[in-house]
């Protein structure tokens, strides 16, 4: 529980919110990419190459999107060095953002790596400079870097959560559960991008029918971790007895979660169910923020 009664909201933007659904995204695509990459068979190389693409673009919007968010988005590369002695390096392992910095730079440059990899196996590249760097990795290689990004890419889907959970806001601060959530819901919605785009790439049915048969075990580790999530919450869930807790429970469970479940289970169309679970994702990290967010006083939501 948090050490505070009275904690000011950072009062984040939308550019937060998106950035923490592109990031998870990205983190799990870039994930079952890199699993896919070493265990899967060439037929599922489709796959595997738009897991590192998605990885790639969603790693730069993120960061573009949190660079924006700052305010005086120039003054990012102050997170990375050291103002007053360029170019040493500005790290604080102790610090949640420090580490959350530099990590989102090493994951946007692995996963870039990566998918200029998968362009050139495939030949789309016309940049010289750019179909040397995607010819470099390939083969040996190209497996190293790519599960590099992925382990990057599980932390990134799952930072945000952390995050949120070492400040002293109500939801947030008061759950062991957050970083969890977000990892199960960077897996599941990672998993839906990739049902949505990869049949663009040539991803077979069979390719297609394991991603489905994945989202469907991460939405149900999911629903189970964001059971224990409110239950965590303990008399601080009386926040959820209104507009929050309806999106929470209509938008995130039933549409984000159940629906796509029965989809998958029904096997209906795939894309039906990975838009739903997009949707969810969506919805989770907006009622997640914004219900704390409108909380002025934690004793109001104590109850004390």
């Amino acid at each position: 529980m948090s050490d505070t009664f009275f904690s000011g909201a950072p009062h984040w933007t939308w550019f937060i919110i998106l950035y923490f659904f592109v990031g998870g995204i990205a983190g799990g695509a870039c994930f079952l990419a890199a699993v896919v990459d070493w265990f899967g068979g060439p037929e599922d190389r489709p796959v595997v190459r738009t897991g590192y693409s998605v990885a790639a673009w969603g790693a730069i919007l993120s960061g573009a999107l949190l660079t924006i968010d700052l305010g005086r988005p120039l003054r990012f590369w102050h997170m990375l060095f050291q103002s007053a002695n360029v170019p040493a390096l500005m790290f604080k392992g102790w610090s949640p953002i420090s580490f959350g910095a530099w990590a989102i730079l090493l994951f946007g440059l692995f996963a870039v790596l990566s998918a200029l990899g998968g362009a050139a196996e495939e030949g789309r590249l016309h940049n010289p400079a750019l179909r040397a760097v995607g010819g470099v990795v390939q083969g040996g290689l190209a497996k190293v870097v790519g599960g590099v990004a992925g382990l990057l890419g599980i932390f990134i889907a799952g930072y945000t959560g952390i995050l949120l959970s070492v400040t002293n806001r109500p939801i947030w601060a008061d759950s062991p559960w957050l970083g969890a959530l977000f990892v199960a819901s960077g897996a599941s919605t990672g998993a839906a991008a990739l049902i949505l785009l990869a049949p663009g790439r040539g991803a077979t049915e069979q390719s297609l029918a394991r991603l489905s048969a994945f989202d469907t075990k991460a939405l149900v580790v999911e629903l189970l971790v964001l059971v224990l999530f409110v239950a965590s919450l303990g008399s601080v869930n009386r926040v959820w007895i209104g507009f929050w807790g309806l999106v929470l429970l209509v938008g995130v469970v039933g549409l984000g979660i159940v629906a796509p479940l029965r989809l998958h289970l029904q096997r209906r169309p795939l894309a039906s169910a990975a838009k739903l679970v997009l949707l969810g994702g969506f919805l989770l990290r907006v009622a997640t923020i914004l219900a704390s967010e409108g909380i002025e006083r934690y004793r109001v939501a104590a109850g004390m």
